[in-house]
């Protein structure tokens, strides 16, 4: 059985994977051609647009809110600046 982390990150990977496949929004897989050119690895880049991700969901579920595409956006652009690492 897989550990709970491993499934998470699985599930993440493969939204990020989606929305880069359906290019929506378009910033993923923007982010994801800056990340790989400014010299980070696949698995890196993807679990960095994965914490932008996952701060997201987290935003999503403790407010009780929608997907805030703007929010989402300035978390990508600031990579790989984590979201939490503001303060």
């Amino acid at each position: 059985m897989k550990p709970e982390s491993s499934i998470a990150q699985e599930a993440i990977f493969e939204i990020i994977e989606n929305q880069m496949r359906d290019n929506k929004p378009p910033i993923t897989k923007e982010t994801y051609e800056r990340l790989i050119a400014e010299g980070h690895s696949k698995e890196e880049t993807m679990k960095l647009i994965g914490c932008a991700l996952s701060s997201e969901i987290f935003d999503i579920m403790k407010n009780s809110e929608p997907f805030d595409e703007e929010r989402y956006s300035r978390n990508l652009n600031a990579l790989p600046e984590l979201p939490w690492d503001e303060d």
